[in-house]
């Protein structure tokens, strides 16, 4: 999978307009021989399947380029950024879990009564509103009209360090990439107690005089959430890239705005760093999320 995420990868970067000599070509000074060398320098004068072979020759010992934007070890670059969009995706994924499966359970317990109807269309128009535009709406309210939160950035420039003030810029950009997911969770969490609810075993815990809460919790919850760890594996990708753009609108200086800067750049380099970094996500989601299927679900064996 891997290999062919890079090799198709390599290929569109390639074979889209442009490329990292023409950004230098804009440039009043330079001239056509400046950049035949820059072009020779870094190789793109050779073949694509050349420079393919070249590339996972180097990724294989542990050397994946230098940014073609300012020389740097593509390696160094991303593990920079790793930080920010962990803090940022983990934030955002806690506060979707949470609210997404308290609602969905409250939903499901209390199916066709008013709240209900509100949570689904709730969702169904969160799941509707680009990530962008939710994103400027929060800036626009809650920094220009409120004043009450920052507009961007990861803190405040030129201040020390401040745990309330890290806090303060990740509410936003965190809220608005949770908003999706919280939709997301909570129909799935409704969809999957309500067809456990209606088994034979809750009828008879219900019929024993356990407690309401209880049933619920130790009993339906337990069993829903199994479907559920399928939704996790592939939230992971789908955080990744719901940071990129919340990145970008907030400022916030994690992987995906690196992406996005990189696009301008026609940094080849690192764009496949962040590529194959994505795709390594998605396969180790997917295997994370079958080894936890045979833990919670005895019915389930490895091969």
């Amino acid at each position: 999978m891997l290999v062919l995420v890079s090799l198709v990868g390599f290929s569109v970067l390639h074979l889209a307009p442009g490329g990292p000599a023409a950004i230098y070509a804009m440039t009043p000074t330079m001239s056509a021989e400046d950049l035949d060398r820059l072009t020779r320098e870094l190789g793109l004068d050779r073949p694509v399947p050349e420079q393919y072979a070249r590339w996972v020759g180097g990724v294989l010992t542990g050397n994946w380029g230098r940014s073609y934007r300012d020389g740097r070890l593509v390696r160094e670059i991303i593990v920079d950024r790793i930080p920010a969009t962990m803090v940022l995706m983990v934030s955002a994924f806690s506060v979707a879990l949470g609210l997404g499966l308290f609602t969905g359970i409250v939903s499901a317990v209390r199916q066709y009564s008013l709240f209900d109807h509100l949570l689904t269309f709730g969702s169904m128009v969160a799941l509707s509103i680009p990530t962008f535009w939710l994103g400027l709406m929060a800036i626009y309210v809650f920094a220009v009209l409120l004043g009450v939160l920052p507009p961007g950035n990861m803190g405040t420039i030129g201040a020390d360090f401040s745990l309330t003030d890290r806090l303060r810029h990740l509410l936003l950009p965190a809220a608005t990439l949770g908003v999706v997911m919280v939709a997301t969770w909570s129909r799935y969490t409704r969809a999957s107690m309500l067809e456990v609810i209606q088994e034979d075993y809750i009828r008879t815990a219900r019929a024993k005089g356990v407690a309401a809460g209880a049933v619920i919790v130790k009993h339906a919850l337990k069993n829903a959430l199994i479907p559920l760890i399928t939704l996790a594996g592939l939230q992971l990708p789908l955080v990744f890239s719901g940071a990129l753009v919340t990145e970008t609108v907030f400022t916030w200086p994690g992987m995906g705005r690196l992406f996005v800067d990189s696009i301008g750049y026609r940094d080849y380099p690192v764009l496949m760093g962040l590529l194959m970094l994505t795709a390594l996500l998605v396969v180790v989601g997917n295997l994370l999320t079958d080894f936890i299927y045979a833990a919670v679900d005895p019915r389930v064996r490895l091969a």
